[in-house]
C-alpha cells in the first residue's frame, strides 16, 4: 500500500517513513500544507497521515479541501493538540481517526491499519499465482505450501505483480507505486525482480523486452 506523510518535523517525517517503509508499505513526503495536498490530489494514495499545524495550510482546511472535492482516501490525523475541541474539529473535517503525539509506533501503525481496514470494507484477497500464495491477512508469501521469506519491499512487488494478472508494467510504474520518492536508483527494478525470481522461481515474473514485466505462466486466482 502507498501512503502519504504530512509532516513538517523532518525528522519525525523521515522516522516514520523508515519505520512504514519497514512494515511493507511505499511512502511519500510533504513538509507543507500545500504540497500536502496537491500530492493528495495528485497521487493514488491509500492513506494520508496528517499533522494538523502545518506551514502554509493546517492540517483540518487539507483534510476539508479534499472531502470537498471528492476526495475519499483514507485520513489519520496526528498532532500535539490533545484537547476535546481540536480532535473533534479534526474528525469533523473529515479525518477518519485522531491521534495525539508523542504517540508510540506501535500504537500508531495498529490505528492505521485499523482505518485502512474500514476504507477498504475487508482486507485483499489472497493471490495465488500457480505455486505463489501470498496471503495479505497474514502478510505471508508462501511457495507450494512453504513459508517463503521475504523482505518488505519483495512483498509490496510482488502484491503489485499479483494485483496486476496479465498486465505488462513498466518499470516506471513499478517503482511510481512500490518505491518511494527518494529510493529510484536506475537498476533498482531489476534487481528486486532478480531477488522475487530467485526465491519463487524465475518463470514467475518475465521480461517483456522492451516494455517491462508480467507475470509468466499460470493464471491468478482471488479466494
Amino acid at each position: 500500500m502507498r501512503l502519504l506523510v504530512v509532516e513538517d518535523e523532518v525528522r519525525l517525517a523521515r522516522a516514520l517513513r523508515r519505520g512504514l517503509m519497514a512494515d511493507g508499505f511505499a511512502v511519500d513526503i510533504a513538509l507543507t500544507g500545500p504540497a500536502g495536498l496537491q500530492a493528495a490530489r495528485d497521487g493514488d494514495y491509500d492513506a494520508v497521515l496528517l499533522d494538523v499545524m502545518l506551514p502554509g495550510m493546517s492540517g483540518y482546511d487539507v483534510v476539508r479541501t479534499l472531502r470537498a472535492e471528492g476526495n475519499p482516501v483514507a485520513v489519520l490525523m496526528l498532532s500535539a493538540k490533545d484537547g476535546a475541541h481540536d480532535q473533534a474539529d479534526g474528525l469533523d473535517s473529515g479525518a477518519d481517526d485522531y491521534l495525539v503525539k508523542p504517540v508510540s509506533y506501535v500504537v500508531l501503525l495498529a490505528h492505521l491499519r485499523a482505518v485502512l481496514r474500514r476504507h477498504h470494507d475487508t482486507l485483499p484477497p489472497v493471490l495465488t499465482w500457480g505455486d505463489v500464495r501470498l496471503d495479505p491477512a497474514a502478510h505471508q508469501v508462501t511457495l507450494a505450501g512453504e513459508p517463503v521469506e521475504v523482505t518488505p519491499r519483495e512483498y509490496a512487488l510482488l502484491e503489485f505483480f499479483l494485483g496486476h494478472p496479465g498486465q505488462v508494467i513498466t518499470k516506471f510504474e513499478l517503482l511510481d507505486r512500490v518505491w518511494d520518492l527518494g529510493d529510484r536508483g536506475t537498476n533498482t527494478v531489476e534487481v528486486y525482480v532478480g531477488y522475487l525470481r530467485r526465491k519463487l522461481g524465475a518463470d514467475v515474473i518475465e521480461t517483456v523486452r522492451g516494455a517491462g514485466y508480467r507475470l509468466g505462466g499460470s493464471a491468478i486466482v482471488g479466494s
